[in-house]
């Protein structure tokens, strides 16, 4: 089946959608623009032209172009101030609709989002598209498998020194509202379990180019007494981890490490006398399903395939808001030095 849609927000995020769109279009459910929406026209007749959308409706309001050209899915690329009368505009017109990260800029206005999807009989999902790499499914494949036992700890750092200029260096929190959120998802997805709490510490180093929020740290509480703790920075120059984290997950009977990169270490427990028992390496298994490992064009796929079995797809909002809840309670617990609830 192909499935007309709208983009709406044609700045440069909109590109990489796109782009993840051609690919897309060779798979199970291809994919038709119909319709691209800006409040810059300009901006989205240039998208039309760079990708030879030549039969598409061009337009500055959304209501407008979605009540012209009846689409199944609106893709949304806007801003997060926008992001909820984007997305309930599109539900309001009958769309599934696939959002840009972060689902909203406040917990009520992404409740009233899973409200709204839930109300329309609508998916409303998040492109999450870092937990859909290989790294990530190999490590959630070895936890799901019991080979390192119980999941008792997860442990991530991330530094690197990026000089993006442009918005970023202007942003309020702009480690864990831009970046941390993938390693927070990750995690989630990782462990399988649900935050409840969480304890930040919320710096801007000496040094920084950023305006507000360059580094964090972060203790959060998970189901099943599961501890996750998350150091980072974005203004650390020198030998950098990677842009997935540097991951250490404890079990009950062994531990995984990822350098975020190509280098998986696991093992479990020994059987040598003495204080330490030593350990045995055991095989990092590559990912269930490849097509599960090519981040944006995976995030896509999935949500076309759940529209068309009536599935959920796996980023559904009523599940990713507890992402959002990951990153908006360290905000909030930065902000007022104490321990905040952020069970769902």
């Amino acid at each position: 089946m192909t499935y007309n849609a709208v983009l709406c927000g044609c700045g440069a995020m909109a590109k990489g959608w796109l782009r993840a769109l051609q690919t897309t279009s060779q798979m199970q459910h291809p994919v038709t623009i119909v319709g691209l929406v800006d409040l810059d026209r300009d901006m989205a007749q240039a998208i039309a032209d760079e990708f030879n959308l030549h039969q598409v409706v061009i337009g500055t309001d959304l209501a407008t172009v979605l009540s012209d050209t009846r689409p199944d899915i609106l893709f949304d690329v806007v801003i997060p101030a926008a992001r909820h009368s984007v997305v309930t505009t599109g539900l309001a017109h009958a769309c599934h609709v696939l959002s840009e990260k972060p689902m909203a800029t406040s917990m009520e206005e992404a409740e009233d989002l899973r409200r709204a999807a839930r109300e329309a009989g609508r998916i409303h999902a998040i492109v999450q598209n870092r937990r859909f790499i290989s790294g990530v499914r190999r490590m959630h494949r070895l936890v799901a498998s019991g080979a390192i036992g119980t999941v008792t700890g997860i442990h991530c750092d991330f530094f690197l020194g990026p000089h993006f200029g442009g918005f970023r260096e202007k942003m309020h929190n702009v480690l864990l509202l831009d970046m941390a959120i993938h390693t927070f998802d990750a995690a989630r997805f990782v462990s399988g379990k649900s935050p409840l709490s969480v304890y930040c510490l919320e710096t801007n180093p000496s040094g920084s180019w950023y305006a507000h929020g360059a580094a964090a740290t972060a203790i959060f509480r998970l189901s099943d007494d599961v501890v996750f703790t998350y150091r980072g920075s974005w203004c650390a120059e020198g030998e950098r981890t990677s842009w997935e984290s540097a991951w250490r997950i404890v079990g009950s009977k062994g531990m995984l490490t990822w350098d975020g990169e190509e280098t998986f270490k696991a093992a479990v427990a020994g059987t040598e006398p003495g204080l330490l028992h030593g350990f045995t390496p055991i095989d990092v298994p590559p990912p269930d399903k490849d097509e599960e490992t090519h981040g944006h064009v995976s995030v896509i796929a999935d949500f076309l395939n759940a529209i068309n079995s009536g599935r959920e797809p796996e980023t559904v909002s009523h599940d990713n808001i507890k992402s959002l809840a990951m990153v908006l309670g360290a905000i909030e617990s930065a902000k007022s030095g104490q321990p905040v609830d952020i069970a769902a």
